[in-house]
């Protein structure tokens, strides 16, 4: 196996009239040997334009392109030993199962035996033996994906490239087929630059993401780095679901020591925060607050109200069974909130009581979008 880095890769497109459509701005990622790396992002942000610069299939208009050491920049995709598995499976229809995992071998002369022997393996990695006389047209799509990332292994590149491989699948063979390549990861380990809008599948599966805004690195970690303290408000609001709450306000001092933070305009939120460095510097300065779903609550029977308890007219309630989505009103803001608590829909429509978790709240700056420290 081996690392990838990408050293200030950008890349320009010309539009219809020559003008020149950035889709990757000085992008630079390193991915370690045996990393499981995922380029996340909305559509449009550059990830597969990425992907396909790292797999030689498009060309850098600056910047370098790394692969265990040796710059590969200008390199034909045969001459990279990387393998990518599409979106849309491109499977050989006129060939069984079996002749597409063995056609890249083939192409490159490998000894008949060797061939047989990897085909093998990588049938029994995948669980497909009993398909390798089928055609790919008597296959379900969660089976083609399967032959798809059978190809790839039997090949035994140093980099495996997956291009959003699991979106044109229902709910449950995505699961299925996100776990057995997780497992495949941790047996193989192999080196894997996995591209997805699902952040589910980020969170999940990488042992790093790379998240993309507009052809540009937002922030790049562990998962739940990105999750718990998250650089920005583009990261903290993509990662998450339910996303982020954002309130605008402004941060008080009250009895000398207590820092309060005040919802803007009519809303209802007024809550104490807990105790951070450097707080004076942002008294009386608006700020933007950021509560996720879950780290707030309905105040329940019997508990009671303290600094972090504030008011909302409670709208809507969507059972889940476990849990209850509840949309509320401040006043100013709708707000999310995931209750681990079924809460009854005929709340819906009165006044309650709802308690934020005061050490999970983060604030960033309204002007910049960056998270304050």
């Amino acid at each position: 196996m081996a690392s990838v880095t990408l050293q200030n890769v950008t890349k320009i497109y010309r539009g219809l009239r020559g003008e020149e459509v950035p889709a990757v701005l000085d992008l630079s990622i390193e991915v370690p040997d045996r990393a499981f790396v995922v380029l996340l992002g909305p559509s449009g942000c550059g990830k597969t334009s990425t992907l396909r610069m790292v797999a030689g299939l498009e060309r850098l208009t600056s910047g370098r392109i790394l692969i265990g050491g040796t710059d590969v920049s200008d390199l034909p995709p045969g001459d990279r030993d990387v393998t990518m598995v599409f979106q849309n499976y491109a499977l050989y229809p006129h060939l069984s199962v079996a002749d597409n995992l063995a056609f890249g071998l083939r192409v490159r002369k490998t000894p008949v035996a060797e061939i047989s022997r990897r085909v093998r393996e990588a049938a029994a990695i995948l669980g497909i033996e009993d398909l390798l006389e089928r055609m790919p047209g008597d296959l379900s799509g969660g089976q083609q994906q399967r032959v798809a990332v059978g190809r790839a292994i039997v090949r035994q590149p140093r980099v495996f490239l997956f291009d959003e491989p699991l979106s044109n699948l229902d709910a449950s063979k995505r699961a299925q087929l996100r776990a057995e390549l997780i497992k495949l990861h941790q047996r193989l380990q192999t080196t894997i630059i996995y591209v997805t809008h699902d952040q589910a599948e980020a969170m999940t599966m990488g042992t790093s993401i790379a998240l993309l805004r507009d052809g540009s690195l937002q922030q790049s970690g562990a998962p739940l780095e990105l999750y718990r303290s998250p650089a920005n408000t583009f990261v903290a609001g993509f990662l998450g679901s339910p996303p982020m709450n954002f309130i605008r306000g402004t941060l008080h001092v009250r009895d000398g020591n207590r820092h309060v933070f005040r919802e803007s305009g009519a809303g209802s939120m007024e809550i104490e925060l807990a105790p951070r460095r450097d707080m004076t510097r942002l008294i009386e300065k608006e700020i933007l607050l950021g509560l996720r779903p879950e780290n707030f609550q309905p105040l329940m029977p019997g508990q009671t109200p303290d600094a972090a308890t504030f008011p909302a007219h409670l709208d809507i309630v969507e059972p889940t069974g476990a849990e209850s989505i509840c949309y509320l009103q401040t006043g100013a803001n709708t707000l999310i909130c995931r209750s681990r608590h079924v809460v009854d829909t005929r709340e819906a429509g009165h006044r309650m009581l709802f308690r934020a978790d005061i050490s999970n709240l983060l604030l960033f700056d309204p002007a910049t979008s960056q998270r304050i420290d």
